[in-house]
């Protein structure tokens, strides 16, 4: 990078929390559009919350932990910690602010026009309400509660992390004490009650609480009541270096999360000031981390609120996940594998294959072995069953099951000990680096000889999110695909390196490299005047050195088109920088999530898909794989893809010179929303309505973005 220094200034860049949180905010755009169904947009509101609250336990709390050791090295975008924190402080108030401005100026008043209800406080309930709220508690919350006063005999107690909590201020006599009791996750936060004739009436349980707090303190007098949450410092710090054994050290870690230092203080707005300058001193909150809410604590309970029946006409019905065209009709998967490579497209087409793929090579008597990564899986993972079974058959199983995947350590620790007790080599990840790579091995003895046969994705090992996220992958058979594969588990799980590779790229060995290699040569061609082009499609765009090569290619005359679902640290429209480069967010039902790069080569394209975004983390301190998609049919499918999503005027959010982002203006456009399109398209494949190489929409290569 060393000839780019120019394109390294600070001013070319854009701080990665600010961006992440300009994400968050096009996602709260989707809750604002009246155009999508009114649960959909409730279901975005809530997503923004549980965003926001992950965003404050690892990245604020990572620089809060810079600045409390005073370290003051600025950001690729010319920032100190310090004043990343100032500026995401102010930014986080305004969506708190935009997020709550929805729930009760939008969402609540629409809800009711559409028969459901929701009590925003116990003031507003009628007398039959009323009854029946204290007949519920009575019954089913009074028996679970612990409350708790605080005084000189008993301390304040551990609050924990996410939960929400009711702070009271009570009175005996003279004196005046304060208390606490957790509001009970185990019970259902939103509890219908009687009212209006074809109206579902709901009310929060903490409401149900405040209401009856005088049961649970009954020799005092209870001067108010108000809720409030915290979040902690979650973000795990592991000595792996010293841990002897890392299971211990990861369990030992997860329980520090529930006492972590207080990063964030909710409360609501109108709290009493007595109330809130003792919990502020109880819990060692400063004046900046706390945030005063106009309405109900955590939004997330919209979720739950998402999934209430009868109200199917205000969601938007989830396409099922087509079958995939070529593994339709007679004949067992590895011989289908054998006569082609075969793409999938998820959620779009079932993630069943790929269940299927470990499940018969559990069974099959010719299957030797089976090697697998694992990053995050679901609550009862049918892959999880299939490689016990598998051990259990008496086959070579590997699995490397990434212990670090945060806030999955808890649920990936209980698998790898379940996967041990069943027979199978587990790996607990590498010291020092995280495996993100998705990569399946099986070994199988045929008539010709040993074959390998090996699943390539961009996704997780997780068939719940595969019905939300947008992944891809291949199934195929290629020799050398198959040797590099045999060669990535040998690395994982011994340390033996080959002397030289086919077809996978692996990071943190030269995944970089390749990616510096390939923008430069496109750099050159455009020097030479042959076509040069880079379309890019992932998660988050944060790598200083991959930008400054970008900004180099593109001061070149390289046209580049990026799809950036989430973080992006580029600025667009810089004259003589990158004024050959768009960017575009893509904010829909289903999450962005696949990985793919598209160089132009010279008029011979070179496309490769893979697990890891340009970023830091994924390039230097991560196990990740880049695999090309090398089949002529194949790969015209993915710049297919890739054509579709440029050409997206619904869903595509467009980055402007100003750092802003807009949706585009439609007039005199084609309306198309790309998720859509691939919902459609792969269930008329199924269907077989669509020949795979016709009836396409193509969009030229240098497709322009209006803005």
């Amino acid at each position: 990078m060393g000839e780019y220094k120019g394109f390294t200034a600070p001013e070319y860049y854009y701080n990665r929390e600010l961006s992440w949180l300009l994400f968050n905010d096009r996602i709260l755009n989707e809750a604002r559009d009246r155009t999508i169904p009114l649960f959909e947009r409730m279901k975005f509101l809530s997503i923004t919350a549980s965003n926001l609250d992950e965003f404050f336990m690892i990245r604020v709390a990572s620089l809060k932990d810079m600045v409390n050791v005073k370290y003051n090295k600025p950001d690729l975008a010319g920032m100190r910690p310090s004043e990343q924190l100032k500026a995401i402080n102010e930014k986080a108030r305004e969506m708190i602010q935009g997020q709550y401005n929805t729930y009760n100026r939008s969402l609540l008043p629409a809800l009711r026009a559409n028969g459901l209800q929701v009590i925003t406080s116990h003031k507003q309930l009628n007398k039959e309400q009323k009854r029946f709220v204290d007949r519920y508690f009575m019954e089913m919350v009074y028996p679970v509660l612990t409350p708790m006063a605080v005084d000189s005999s008993r301390p304040f107690p551990l609050i924990r992390n996410k939960t929400l909590n009711i702070g009271a201020v009570l009175n005996k006599g003279e004196e005046t004490e304060m208390a606490t009791v957790q509001v009970p996750g185990v019970l259902d936060r939103i509890v219908e009650i009687p009212g209006e004739k074809d109206t579902v009436t709901v009310i929060l349980l903490e409401e149900i609480i405040m209401r009856n707090i005088q049961q649970l303190f009954l020799n005092y007098h209870i001067e108010c009541a108000y809720a409030y949450r915290i979040m902690r410092n979650a973000d795990l710090t592991i000595e792996e270096d010293e841990a002897a054994d890392l299971l211990k050290e990861i369990q030992k870690q997860l329980k520090k999360r529930q006492w972590g230092e207080v990063i964030r203080l909710e409360v609501s707005d109108d709290i009493d000031k007595r109330l809130l300058k003792w919990l502020k001193k109880e819990l060692s909150v400063r004046e900046e981390d706390i945030f005063k809410i106009n309405g109900p604590l955590d939004l997330t309970f919209l979720m739950k609120m998402y999934g209430h029946a009868g109200f199917e006409h205000l969601k938007t019905i989830p396409p099922k996940p087509a079958a995939v065209p070529q593994l339709q009709g007679e004949g067992d998967l590895f011989s289908k594998i054998r006569r082609q490579d075969i793409l999938l497209h998820h959620p779009y087409q079932s993630f069943d294959p790929v269940v299927e793929f470990v499940r018969q090579s559990a069974k099959d008597p010719n299957v030797l072995a089976i090697k697998q990564t694992l990053y995050r899986v679901s609550g009862n993972s049918p892959i999880i069953a299939a490689l016990a079974q598998a051990a259990e058959n008496g086959k070579q199983v590997t699995v490397l099951v990434e212990l670090k995947a945060r806030f999955d350590e808890e649920n990936n620790i209980v698998w790898a000990k379940m996967l041990e007790k069943a027979g199978c080599h587990v790996i607990y990840g590498l010291v020092g680096l995280k495996t993100h790579s998705k990569i399946t091995l099986v070994v199988r003895k045929e008539e010709d000889g040993i074959r390998r046969y090996v699943h390539l994705g961009t996704g997780n090992y997780n068939d719940s999110t595969a019905k939300l996220y947008t992944d891809l992958g291949i199934l195929t058979c290629s020799e050398p695909i198959g040797q590099d594969a045999t060669a990535v588990f040998n690395m994982i799980s011994g340390y033996s390196e080959p002397l030289s590779w086919n077809k996978l790229v692996m990071a943190p060995l030269w995944l970089r490299d390749r990616f510096v290699k390939l923008i430069r040569r496109e750099a050159e061609n455009a020097a030479e005047g042959k076509p040069a082009q880079i379309i890019a499609k992932m998660n988050s765009l944060c790598d200083s050195g991959i930008i400054a090569e970008l900004y180099a290619a593109s001061a070149a005359g390289v046209k580049i088109q990026l799809i950036v679902r989430g973080i992006c640290c580029l600025k667009v429209g810089i004259p003589g920088v990158s004024d050959n480069i768009s960017v575009r967010s893509i904010v829909g039902n289903f999450l962005e999530h696949g990985r793919i790069f598209y160089f132009e080569n010279g008029g011979a394209p070179k496309v490769y898909m893979g697990s890891a975004d340009w970023m830091p983390r994924n390039l230097d301190k991560r196990v990740e794989i880049m695999f090309p998609v090398e089949d002529k049919n194949l790969k015209e499918e993915v710049i297919h893809i890739l054509q579709i999503q440029l050409a997206d005027t619904m869903k595509a959010h467009i980055l402007q010179p100003d750092g802003t982002y807009l949706k585009q203006d439609l007039r005199g456009k084609t309306k198309l929303c790309a998720q859509e399109y691939f919902s459609q398209e792969a269930a008329e494949r199924a269907a077989g309505e669509t020949n795979l190489m016709k009836d396409r929409v193509f969009i030229p290569r240098q497709h322009e973005e209006t803005t």
